[in-house]
């Protein structure tokens, strides 16, 4: 029982032992000595004395529990909190000495060990910025070469999902659904067309086939040639594209996607494996059963990176002026929104752009009550398994610590321009930042995969409410 208690839950049994032990001790003692009184005044003044000195001693132990729990208990768990942040991330600052100034040397050499690991990491960091650099050009150079083909390429693993595709294809195929990594091929395009296709280039025993594969739409036909990979990498698309199609992006691929095991149970997916879609919204106000959306920011994360150039920047017109008092806090006007889409049409670009991803937000519950809110409109149900980064934050830092963005950036050590907050892209960004700092930490904690941090998660459910209802 006590295991699972954390230090200052722990010192305030203590204590509470030590209360009702000095009480239980006093009272006996009294006991025996009333027995040996025959005068009824003399018992009643044992009596009183009994229950003064109880009271007494409640509040001395109750005192001496108050000094502790702030002088040693909270300063313990705190520095423990600042040394598994710095242990499990990329932070490279020494701890602050003030937060456990009652302990004596024992901040001092965490802040000197926290400091030395930071050195030591930012030799480390040279050393990948030379080879990432170098993994940069040769990305640089592919796009290069692919945007110069005239060809759309695709490459999608054994389980059917797109592990690369290059600025072509997303420019023709985003009509139907944001393209992005880990979507589903027959999102895109036409299944029974597209597996007859396979099955007939696994009958041929080719490398590759020509065939006309429909859109999932129905409302194109593309000249498709299908590249066989081999069993284990999966197979490759190319298609001709139209002369005034340029890219819109880059070369965007994650070839990891293509070995990695499928699991049918999320809550057995470990968190890294996970593609997450980090967002916010801003709003005419904070009532989500009155006001209206703004604007959506909103991020693709795959092997827990972001995924190049999946980004959705949205503004959207909430068919009402917006309070000037709103405008005050995130710079959205009436003329900026005059021209934009509606949440219904907003609403399913997020929801393509969302869709088999977990959803990441602060505050969950108050950005998805307006898409729940206006489900029927938009024509989806947003279902997504959804983690909360105010209730990751009781996880790793206690109940008792702040849990606003504002404290996490401040507290993770994560550098945010201040023209970006209170923007839904810069608010989704510093959202980003703060939940991949967040991802080690919680592995450190023995927490691994989405099931295990979804059941901390509830341990703080009188926080937030959970909206993970189907997991």
């Amino acid at each position: 029982m006590f295991a699972r208690l954390g230090p200052r839950q722990r010192t305030l049994a203590f204590f509470a032992l030590l209360a009702f032990g000095c009480i239980g001790a006093v009272g006996a003692a009294l006991a025996v000595a009333h027995t040996r009184l025959d005068l009824p005044q003399a018992r009643s003044a044992f009596v009183g004395a009994g229950l003064m000195a109880g009271f007494a001693i409640l509040g001395i132990c109750a005192l001496m529990w108050l000094v502790f729990d702030e002088m040693v208990a909270r300063p313990i768990e705190r520095l423990a909190a600042a040394m598994h942040a710095r242990a499990a991330t990329d932070m490279r600052g020494g701890i602050d000495t003030a937060v456990a100034r009652h302990l004596g040397d024992l901040a001092t050499a965490a802040s000197a060990l926290t400091s030395r690991l930071g050195e030591a990491r930012t030799e480390a960091t040279a050393d990948i910025a030379r080879q990432t650099a170098r993994l940069h050009a040769e990305r640089a150079q592919l796009t290069r070469i692919l945007s110069a083909i005239p060809a759309a390429v695709l490459m999608v693993g054994p389980d059917h999902r797109i592990s690369l595709y290059d600025g072509h294809a997303a420019a023709m195929l985003d009509d139907q659904h944001h393209l992005g990594l880990g979507q589903r091929i027959f999102d895109y395009f036409d299944e029974t067309y597209l597996r007859t296709a396979l099955q007939n280039l696994a009958d041929t025993g080719g490398a590759t086939l020509d065939q006309q594969l429909v859109t999932a739409d129905g409302a194109q036909l593309f000249d498709v040639t299908l590249h066989d990979l081999g069993q284990a990498e999966g197979y490759m698309l190319s298609f001709p594209v139209p002369r005034e199609t340029t890219p819109a992006r880059p070369v965007v691929y994650d070839f990891e996607m293509n070995t990695r095991e499928a699991s049918g149970n999320i809550l057995e997916v470990p968190l890294r494996d996970l593609t997450y879609v980090v967002f916010d919204t801003e709003t005419t106000g904070l009532l989500p059963d009155k006001d209206e959306v703004v604007q959506i920011g909103a991020l693709r994360l795959v092997n827990c990176q972001q995924a190049s150039g999946e980004v959705l920047d949205l503004l959207v017109n909430p068919g009402r002026p917006i309070p000037a008092r709103s405008t005050a806090v995130h710079g959205v006007t009436n003329e900026m929104v005059k021209d934009a889409p509606d949440m219904a049409h907003a609403g399913r670009r997020f929801h393509s752009f969302a869709r088999d991803a977990v959803l990441v937000a602060h505050n969950a519950p108050f950005d998805m009550a307006f898409f729940h809110r206006h489900a029927a409109t938009i024509g989806a149900e947003f279902d997504n398994p959804v983690l909360d980064t105010v209730l990751l934050s009781a996880v790793l830092f206690g109940m008792t610590e702040g849990h606003t963005l504002d404290e996490l950036v401040e507290r993770l050590e994560i550098e945010l321009k201040e023209e970006d907050r209170h923007t839904a892209l810069g608010d989704a960004i510093a959202t980003r930042d703060v939940f991949l700092r967040m991802i080690p930490m919680l592995e450190a904690r023995g927490l691994h995969t989405f099931g295990a941090v979804l059941t901390e998660m509830r341990r703080h459910k009188r926080l937030l409410p959970d909206l993970n209802t189907k997991s």
